[in-house]
């Protein structure tokens, strides 16, 4: 039997014909070694397009994810087939809190007011590594706690290798970056459980709308397509990020803009209906996201000769990662029609909860 080793086995092949974005593919075995070359690429792919593939075989840490990852799709499955009423229990949004359930559609996507069309379950570090207490939830993860708790902590030791390889490759002082995220420190770093059912045939439109990501690293692992990003360019079209067996897909979020003001990139991304026959299957998704800690002030570093100066009179906003994470994740900004839509599409969140 021929292994097709750029699909995933049962389920519709990504289309050959789609246009997709050209990311780096990056290996972990290799920034592991600190091998020079790849560690340039990291820099070159943080710098254009602040996207790129991480191929995670070939070392024990990047094969122990992917054991996990393959486990935690099924806990996702189950998790988001609940009845509706039984996950409406743990949504915390009244509670100024975005951990827990959120159902589709409670959220706006765009100008015109569509709505999303997509349901996510986002369970905290804090709760799984016992930081704080724990936050009511189903059995379904309950049970799945000791996979979470070994995902959480190979996802981070992969953002911790990143951050040391990027902060170095900066100049900064030693422990720069990885000390603002430290595994056992109050933060809002989360796993996320995703679920977009198909769309009719009549009516396909964005899943999710087109934004950043507000934190420091993303890691996603998805086997549907759908991910698209704009690549930067005037004349730009959005393209599809094919997900690719065996490979994470890296992200870096505002945070790391701000850290070294403007010299990464936190490119926007959105979320479409899947190309091809792929539109016809319910597409779920696993995420994890790494945040500064909660009270570290999002500013440019300081140390470092390759992060680009403040302009003469330009000054920055102090506000510390709790509160921004806040702001983006709730949609706690001034009235929707008094904001340029599309300029703040690269550094606020543009889904905003509906308040009921």
């Amino acid at each position: 039997m021929v292994v097709d080793m750029n699909n995933f086995p049962g389920l519709p092949p990504f289309p050959s014909d789609i246009p997709t974005a050209p990311l780096l593919r990056l290996s972990l075995q290799k920034l592991l070694a600190r091998d020079a070359n790849e560690v340039q690429r990291l820099m070159q792919a943080c710098e254009d397009i602040g996207f790129f593939y991480l191929n995670l075989e070939g070392s024990e840490e990047g094969r122990g994810i992917l054991d996990d990852a393959d486990k935690l799709f099924q806990t996702g499955e189950n998790l988001l087939n609940l009845s509706l009423e039984e996950k409406l229990q743990y949504d915390f949004s009244n509670q100024n809190s975005y951990h827990g359930y959120k159902a589709q559609g409670a959220a706006v996507i765009d100008r015109q007011g569509n709505l999303d069309r997509n349901e996510f379950y986002n369970v905290p570090k804090n709760d799984i590594l016992g930081i704080t207490p724990p936050l009511p939830a189903p059995a379904i993860l309950h049970q799945a706690r000791p996979v979470l708790e070994s995902f959480i902590r190979t996802s981070h030791s992969i953002v911790t290798l990143i951050l040391t390889l990027l902060n170095d490759s900066l100049g900064l002082p030693p422990s720069t970056l990885p000390d603002l995220h430290r595994l056992n420190a109050i933060s809002d770093d989360q796993v996320r459980f995703i679920k977009a059912p198909p769309q009719p045939a009549d009516d396909r439109r964005t899943a999710l709308g087109e934004h950043t990501d507000f934190g420091s690293i993303t890691l996603l692992f998805n086997r549907l397509g759908g991910l698209q990003v704009l690549p930067p360019g005037a004349d730009a079209q959005w393209v599809y990020v094919r997900p690719l067996p065996g490979h994470a897909i890296i992200n870096l979020g505002d945070a790391m803009v701000k850290f070294t003001n403007g010299l990464f990139r936190s490119n926007i991304h959105r979320v479409v209906p899947p190309p091809g026959q792929q539109a016809d299957w319910t597409r779920y998704s696993l995420v994890y996201f790494s945040r500064p800690e909660d009270d570290v002030v999002l500013k440019r570093l300081e140390g470092s000769g390759r992060i680009p100066e403040l302009g003469e009179g330009e000054l920055e906003e102090e506000v510390n990662s709790k509160d921004w994470i806040l702001r983006r994740a709730l949609g706690k900004r001034a009235d929707l029609g008094e904001i340029d839509f599309e300029k703040s599409a690269g550094t606020e969140q543009l889904s905003r909860r509906i308040k009921v």
